[in-house]
This record gives structure tokens, sequence and C-alpha cells, in this order.
């Protein structure tokens, strides 16, 4: 009976979809559409942390260098060289990725808080650059962005949809595919590969799997997710400053992941659900919202250590079996 129900990844897929199928009929006003799409955008840069953090079991602080290497990929390749957005996008991927390589191969071969101050100083690094070439980048002032263009291209199609709706579709298509990219790597031999570099680096190494080259991987694979959301984020404010690759925002990313189950894709894009949406929420405190915020995280961090869905997702499983 079990061959005829879908995979664990294929529910997955279809758990997600079908909310973002049916959230839309419950949101009060187009703001909500903003919000989810800022949700997706987070989520897909948390699910390359995802493979970085929960399945190689790497810390990177400085991830929102790759974030911001993607953004201002969209804001100068068409501004300056005349560049698509969407080509931006691909060769803003390609960069990030050809980077890590360079980055990833001295680094990775570190361990724990040298690890996590080696990406930091990166992360401040590209920052710094984009801050004082200003020629280039606009500096501290930020550049505008193009437009993709997918509004034009959905009235083309003759559908009548807003821009906010265009957005929340496309990312959330987007974020379909990330996941789909992460769940199916997961299981395959890489997958495995990477999840054993987690549990011991000197395990995996006695069982002839080649440490440094998987690190590698999943360091240059998270790297792209990270671009790649950059990119999203910049085409849809359709503006950038540098605060994209601050170290504030590498610290929300690394929370994201964390707070919602750092080896699990669905914990990942709970995290960066529950970070983006709570300061909205929060703001009715006015003056508290910080501390409210703070004391939040603190809670989930003590009382569910592994992250907040596979905590709930334990404790279900309890109380099936409890009731059994």
């Amino acid at each position: 009976m079990d061959r005829f129900l879908p995979s664990p990844t294929a529910r997955i897929l279809l758990a997600l979809l079908a909310i973002l199928a049916l959230a839309p009929l419950v949101f009060p006003s187009t703001f909500y559409y903003r919000i989810f799409t800022l949700i997706s955008i987070n989520a897909i840069v948390v699910i390359g942390l995802v493979i970085l953090l929960g399945y190689a079991g790497q810390i990177s602080l400085g991830h929102a260098g790759f974030v911001g290497l993607g953004a201002y990929a969209n804001a100068i390749g068409p501004t300056h060289l005349g560049l698509p957005p969407l080509l931006a996008l691909v060769l803003g991927a390609a960069l990030s990725a050809a980077l890590a390589w360079l980055v990833g191969r001295p680094i990775l071969k570190l361990r724990g808080l040298y690890l996590a101050v080696v990406t930091l100083g990166f992360g401040i690094l590209v920052q710094m650059v984009l801050v004082n070439e200003s020629w280039l980048t606009g500096g501290p002032d930020g550049m505008a962005v193009e437009d993709l263009g997918l509004v034009s291209l959905v009235k083309a199609l003759g559908l009548k949809m807003k821009t906010a709706q265009v957005w929340y579709v496309f990312s959330g298509l987007m974020l379909l595919l990330a996941a789909w990219v992460a769940l199916n790597l997961r299981d395959s031999p890489t997958g495995r590969a990477l999840r054993s570099l987690h549990d011991s680096e000197v395990a995996a190494r006695t069982v002839g799997i080649n440490v440094a080259r998987y690190k590698l991987i999943a360091f240059v694979l998270s790297a792209v997710f990270a671009s790649v959301g950059g990119s999203l984020l910049a085409l849809f404010n359709r503006f950038v400053t540098p605060d994209v690759a601050g170290f504030i925002h590498s610290v929300e990313l690394v929370t994201m992941s964390v707070l919602g189950g750092a080896a699990s894709v669905l914990g990942g894009i709970a995290g960066a659900a529950l970070l983006t949406t709570l300061p909205q929420a929060l703001t009715v405190f006015h003056d508290f919202e910080t501390v409210i915020l703070g004391l939040i995280m603190m809670g989930v961090a003590i009382f569910m250590p592994d992250g907040l869905l596979p905590n709930l997702a334990n404790r279900a499983k309890r109380t099936r079996r409890t009731n059994r």
C-alpha cells in the first residue's frame, strides 16, 4: 500500500504548494502578498544555510555577503553593462559560486569558531566594498534596480494580476524549486556524505569520504542559494543598499535557520516565516517590540534546541504513541 503513497519529498512539496495556493484566500489586503513574498525570498537563502549548517554542520556568519553579491549583480549588470535582469541573476549566482569556491578552499580547512570568524570577515569585506566603491555601487545611498518584467509578461498572457500578486506567485515557485533541490540532495549520495560530516568529520574521513571536497560543495551550493535570494530581493524592492550584505543580516539568516530547525528544509522555511512576520506582528507593542522578539527567540532556543518544527513534530509523534 505504501508504494502508492507520494514520497516524503513529494509530500513536503505538495504541502508547500497547498499553503501557497490557499494562503491568499485569507489575506485581508495586498500588503500580505508582499510579506509572503519576503518570506519566500528569505526562505530560499535559509534553505542554502540548511545545506551548509544543517546537512554539513558548517557555520557561516558572513552569508549575507553572498546575498549582497546577488543583489548588486542585478543592480550593476543592467545599469553599467546593459545586461537583462534574468541574465544578471544567473551571472550573480555564477560569480558567487566561483568566489565561494576560491574563498572556501582555504577557510574550510578551519573548524568551529575559526570558520565562523573568517566567514564573518568575508561578509564585512563585501559590505565595505559595496559602501566604498560608490562609482560602481552607488555607495551608502544604494542603487535602483531594473524591473524584471514579470508584470508585463503576465499582461501579455492576458492575465489580470497586481504586481504584488505576480511576485507572490513567482517567489513561491522559486521557493518550491529551491526546496525540491535541497530535499533531493538530502537523500542523494552527496547528501548522505554531507550529513556524515555533521555527525563526525573524523568518522566520515575514516570511511573514505573526502571531507574537504564535500564541505566545499556545501559552501558553494549555499552561496548560490544566497545569491539567488539576494537577486530576487533586489528585483522585488527595485532598490538595494549595502545593508543587504551587513553582519546583522547574516545573523538574522542564521537565526532563521536555527530557530526553525537547521537540519530541516521545512524548519528553515518555518524559521524564515517566523522571523519575517514577527516584527510586523509585534509593531503594536511599539517600544517593547525588540524585547519581545528577543524573548521569543530565547524561549525557542532554550526549550526547543532542535528547532521549532522538529520539536513540534517529535511532540506530535509522542502524543500519538501515548494515545494508542
